[in-house]
């Protein structure tokens, strides 16, 4: 049976958000459960909706999209929303900024049909939208274009110092693009094992996506651009 996946669509742009209604509503088991034009609206309207998963258009008037990212995440009740980043191209900082608030992904809206309703079914049932190397490869072109790490000299984050040398390891494969099979291979131990030290570190980190864990390897200095070794 079909899962039922409720949507909350936010564009500006009326004929941007029209399509990508049209294409949801089109689609069986995902119910658009409201639109927004602004930031702000998104706010209201999941609070009030719980959608399942949220498209969020990135640049918009007034309350941008990272802004309205991080007050959906930080007031919703669990579980919470996911939230899908609609960008124009893919090395966007404002798409790197998203992910650091806890956005699970991103789409571009240039993006098919069934790309769109992939992704929405992919986030809606708790899965990574894309393979850990295309958040690597957004995080350090971000980080090359500012002629640094985003958040060079500053302090480690909290928690940081209380993860396990196992822990460090696997937080470091994810940043370099290593999917849990991979890690698994490269530590000889259980994909399981490598989903138990990952859940671990994003709770001693406060963190709740995988995204935001290769963006925090980065920050942290813990990882570093063209860095290959473990």
């Amino acid at each position: 049976m079909t899962p039922h996946i409720k949507v909350l669509v936010v564009d500006d742009q009326f004929l941007i958000r029209a399509g990508l209604v049209g294409v949801l509503r089109a689609a069986p088991g995902i119910e658009v459960v409201g639109e927004a034009g602004d930031g702000a609206e998104a706010v209201e309207l999941a609070a009030e909706a719980r959608p399942d998963v949220i498209l969020m258009d990135i640049r918009m008037p007034g309350m941008n999209g990272i802004t309205a990212t991080e007050r959906i995440l930080a007031a919703a009740p669990d579980p919470a929303p996911r939230v899908l980043v609609l960008t124009t191209f893919d090395l966007d900082e404002y798409v790197y900024g998203a992910l650091r608030a806890g956005a699970a992904g991103f789409l571009l809206k240039d993006s098919g049909p069934e790309r769109l309703l992939a992704a929405v079914a992919a986030v809606g049932s708790g899965d990574a939208l894309f393979a850990p190397s295309v958040t690597r490869r957004l995080v350090e072109a971000f980080a090359q274009r500012s002629g640094s790490t985003p958040l060079a000299g500053s302090e480690s984050p909290p928690g940081l110092e209380s993860l396990t040398g196992r822990e460090l390891e696997v937080l470091k494969l994810i940043a370099r693009g290593l999917s849990n099979a991979e890690i698994a291979d490269r530590l000889y131990i259980s994909e399981a094992t490598v989903k138990t030290h990952l859940n671990r570190t994003m709770n001693k980190l406060d963190i709740d996506t995988r995204a935001q864990a290769v963006v925090m390897a980065y920050e942290s200095g813990l990882v570093t651009p063209g860095d290959q070794g473990l």
